[in-house]
């Protein structure tokens, strides 16, 4: 191949598209294996064995092949595949046209690979070691897989634009000076991207993204750096089927040599029952995904949120129509979901915060089902468990209780709601309360206003069996009946014909208390009935 650099041509067999297969002995310094990641005996890039120069291949000559590469033999496609090799040297691919399919596996390159603003098919680096991958605003027409790499220096792909899936699987990856592990922000995937048991030490970024498909970090681990608090920065993200936070089960990674994950459409909830063992989604500091929007549905099971102080969990705004929420063990921090709007809301009991720790302010969705029993008073505490009191939270709950035919739990609701409300009046405000509270129940007991009815029937029929009063017309024959007078009193426009007597002072008074405590007990009783028979 004339015009290459003189240290080394490259063999036939690389220009046909042909895999070229480079043995020998390997470096000193260890790198860091990516999880899961099994030994690769002699080809293994992880290892502290030094490789020599029957495995080196200078980057300008890979450049060369990929920018300015020879034709294909007849009957072949263009390919570059290349394993076990050392790539030395700036690998500058940066603003070019790279037209055939490009695979390195088990390769080591001891320089950042630079590719921002090219233009690519299909792009494979799978169990390679790389110092750092710069790749903003590139441009691909297939897959971009970094399966089970080593990257401490982290990956750029701010604005880049992948035809089909993005994959990340089991990769290792480090920060950069700015405390990112994945600066993805503006990067739109037409497909899925997999970043499965992806193990970050900082910044996953994702903001304003948008994939086609699913978006998966089953069994990822996610860890903050002291210079940036962010584990995952996703706000305004946009995908078009369903975003895993889910666990990863062990037996299907364990021993496999596939870069693809398996088992979606399963529940986080079957996967916690089994008796294989999984590895959970982590995230160690603030994961943002405010704003974001999941066409089918967000699943957040067997997922661990490990918070700082003054650090959330925010899924502020959201739109889908599923929130699954049923981690194993609550967050340590702060729950947000302020003015999101869901559909199904699938959760447990065990899965939310206490403490004042979840945050509902406009929190909207149709309908409840729950993935495990959930008690009505553990519901009401999981309402009255943010900082403030907010009667939207309570209206919002009783509203799918009704749809759901459970009236007398949503009824159980709003006198939570009048009853956290009596906490924030003033003194004079709070005894009225209590008062309304004890008598009628805030008007959601109309069982007790009806009892508290009768027992002033009762009183007042033994007051004036023992006070009869005197009558209006004495020559008039009407005949005295001391509990139909007690009940035309407590009993508001009913004539019971006892209208005729006349009591003494202490009578009055008396008389005129049924009066009142008849118009407020019996409208309440009214209105209970109603309620009772008109759902919702």
């Amino acid at each position: 191949m004339g015009g290459l650099p003189p240290r080394r041509r490259v063999r036939p067999a690389d220009r046909a598209g042909r895999a070229a297969h480079r043995p020998g002995p390997a470096r000193p310094r260890r790198r860091r294996r990516p999880p899961d990641g099994d030994s690769h005996g002699p080809n293994d890039p992880f290892t502290a064995e030094e490789w020599g120069p029957g495995r080196t291949v200078r980057a300008e000559v890979v450049a060369r092949l990929l920018l300015h590469g020879p034709e294909p033999v007849p009957g072949r496609v263009t390919a570059l595949k290349l394993t076990g090799a050392l790539i030395t040297g700036d690998l500058r691919l940066a603003g070019g046209s790279i037209g055939c399919y490009v695979e390195f596996q088990l390769c080591r390159f001891d320089r950042k690979l630079l590719i921002s603003e090219a233009n690519a098919s299909t792009l494979r680096l799978v169990s390679c070691t790389l110092p750092r991958l710069e790749a903003s605003r590139l441009a691909t027409e297939g897959d971009v897989h970094l399966a089970r790499c080593g990257i401490p220096g982290g990956i750029r792909l701010t604005d880049a634009r992948i035809g089909t899936d993005l994959l990340l699987n089991q990769s290792a990856v480090g920060p950069d000076s700015f405390g990112r592990a994945v600066s993805a922000d503006g990067l739109t995937v037409n497909q899925d991207c997999e970043a499965e048991r992806l193990d970050l030490l900082g910044e996953l970024s994702l903001r304003s993204a948008r994939i086609g498909g699913r978006l998966s970090l089953r069994g990822a681990a996610l860890r903050s750096v002291p210079n940036n608090p962010n584990a995952l920065n996703a706000p305004r993200i946009t995908i078009g089927h369903t975003l895993y936070l889910s666990g990863s089960d062990d037996s299907t990674w364990t021993g496999s040599r596939t870069v693809y994950g398996s088992g979606y459409g399963e529940s986080g909830d079957a996967l916690a029952d089994r008796t294989t063992r999984h590895t959970p989604f982590r995230a160690w500091g603030r994961v943002r995904l405010s704003d974001a929007r999941f066409d089918n549905a967000c699943l957040i099971t067997a997922a661990e949120f490990h918070l700082g102080p003054g650090q959330e969990l925010s899924l502020n705004r959201i739109q889908t129509p599923e929130l699954r929420f049923t981690c194993a063990t609550p967050p340590t921090g702060t729950v947000s979901l302020n003015r999101a709007r869901i559909g199904n809301l699938v959760d447990s009991p065990g899965a939310w915060p206490t403490d004042q720790h979840v945050s509902l302010t406009g929190f909207s969705y149709e309908s409840l089902r729950p993935a495990s029993p959930f008690p009505l008073e553990r519901r009401v505490a999981w309402v009255e468990s943010g900082a403030e009191f907010r009667p939207e939270a309570y209206e919002q709950l009783a509203a799918a209780l009704r749809r759901d035919g459970a009236d007398e739990d949503a009824r159980t609701v709003l006198l939570a709601k009048q009853r956290r409300r009596r906490a924030t009046l003033p003194l004079p405000g709070r005894l009225w309360g209590h008062l309304q509270d004890a008598a009628i129940g805030y008007g959601y007991r109309p069982g007790r206003a009806a009892a508290w009815l009768v027992l002033a029937w009762a009183l007042g029929t033994l007051y004036f069996q023992h006070h009869p009063p005197a009558a209006v017309k004495p020559d008039e024959k009407v005949v005295w009946n001391p509990a139909l007078y007690a009940a035309g009193k407590v009993l508001p426009l009913i004539d019971l014909g006892q209208s005729g007597w006349n009591p003494d002072h202490t009578g009055q008074w008396v008389a005129t208390a049924m009066v009142l405590t008849g118009w407020v007990l019996a409208t309440t009783a009214v209105a209970g009935a109603t309620r009772l028979l008109q759902r919702g």
